[in-house]
């Protein structure tokens, strides 16, 4: 069973794309640590955390994808699953640090004992264990995703006005984590981590396996989500993007399937914030704006949605785009991506992979009328000698 599940999932580009990510993986890392930095060759430790960090944002744009491009839930607060897996990570690394802190306080992080906090609040506790850290990246965004998505879809809430009242909760978390009696580091965050599972989080080898773990969970993540929506399940998750009305009349519980996908998705995007703290260096409550999550939707709609591939593509080009023209053209930057997603909705509105995947059907179907045409002919052309004798 498990095998046929994975087998439906290796289609031709999944399985290309599972490999180049794959072949990084191997390759950045061992071309950071094996190469002399004279070397042309070499790749900074700089530029692997950075892209490190794009690997992250496509985790994230896949995880919209699943429930945006599939089952046509436009979440504008994928981002807010992203920082709660983010935050997660984060209380683990500021465990990590024990007496090294400013204060040298063994029990209590920095900004605690600043604050005159007396023990550890309760949410707080287990967090030293990076197995029980871990268990909360996931089940910290899957539970949010769960009540919120009990309520919002079994109310049938649909369209724009779950767009926005997903955009209102991660709004609401903004808020909340900026407070410093919410016990998350407030206006400052987490930061000034020292060490992961005993070992230096600076190190450049600490480095490059966060960068390996980055692009093998996004390998990881794609295949499972390739899984999930070319097995029966995705046809009727198609469907319910397609034609709520239609599959609700067959007797599926859409409310089901729409929370499943959410829950799942939510999840997804836990884990790229669990990855993307170590790599950065800093969780705060900046990474709950609605823009940010805003940002996502852009990434998937320029790499088209609805491709798992393509949001992976659109995540990593348009943050490429950002790391340059925000050095080189900081006052112009928001200006471009505004252009660009106005650019891709009205010429290019099933973005680049969806665009190139037209454009071969076309081909496709050209070629085979093409072909009939041929067959056509040559059956009246040997057809109109017999009629003549």
């Amino acid at each position: 069973m498990i095998t046929g599940f994975i087998l439906r999932a290796l289609e031709g580009k999944i399985l290309i794309a599972i490999a180049i990510l794959l072949g990084f993986a191997v390759l950045v890392p061992a071309l950071n640590l094996l190469t002399s930095p004279d070397s042309f060759f070499h790749i900074p430790t700089y530029a692997m955390a950075l892209m490190g960090k794009y690997l992250c944002y496509a985790l994230l744009a896949l995880a919209l994808d699943l429930v945006w491009g599939y089952c046509g839930i436009l979440s504008l607060g994928h981002g807010a699953f992203f920082a709660l897996g983010g935050y997660a990570m984060g209380m683990y690394l500021m465990r990590q640090i024990g007496s090294r802190g400013v204060y040298g306080n063994p029990l209590l992080p920095d900004f605690m004992v600043f604050l005159n906090w007396k023990e550890l609040p309760w949410f707080w506790h287990g967090m030293n264990y990076f197995p029980f850290a871990m268990l909360m990246v996931l089940v910290v965004p899957g539970l949010l995703a769960f009540v919120f998505g009990w309520f919002a879809f079994r109310s049938r809430v649909n369209g724009v006005y779950l767009s926005i009242i997903t955009q209102a909760m991660t709004y609401a978390l903004l808020l909340a984590f900026f407070r410093n009696d919410m016990g998350f580091g407030g206006n400052n965050g987490l930061t000034d981590y020292k060490e992961i599972l005993g070992f230096n989080v600076q190190a450049d080898g600490t480095r490059a396996v966060l960068f390996a773990l980055s692009a093998i969970m996004l390998s990881l993540c794609l295949l499972f989500a390739s899984a999930i929506t070319r097995s029966k399940f995705g046809k009727v998750l198609v469907g319910v993007r397609d034609a709520e009305s239609r599959v609700r009349f067959l007797g599926y519980r859409v409310e089901n399937i729409k929370l499943f996908t959410f829950v799942v998705s939510a999840m997804m995007a836990g884990i790229a914030g669990a990855l993307f703290v170590p790599q950065v260096g800093i969780i705060n409550p900046g990474e709950f704006a609605p823009a940010n999550s805003i940002e996502v939707v852009v990434w998937t709609a320029v790499g088209g949605r609805g491709t798992l591939i393509g949001p992976i593509i659109g995540a990593i080009l348009v943050n490429v785009g950002k790391s340059y023209f925000t050095g080189a053209f900081p006052e112009l930057w928001l200006f471009a991506l505004g252009g660009l997603f106005i650019g891709v909705t009205l010429f290019m509105p099933k973005g680049i992979v969806g665009s190139v995947q037209a454009y071969q059907a076309r081909r496709k179907d050209f070629r085979q009328a093409a072909d009939r045409d041929a067959a056509a002919n040559d059956a009246k052309s040997q057809a109109t000698p017999l009629a003549a004798e």
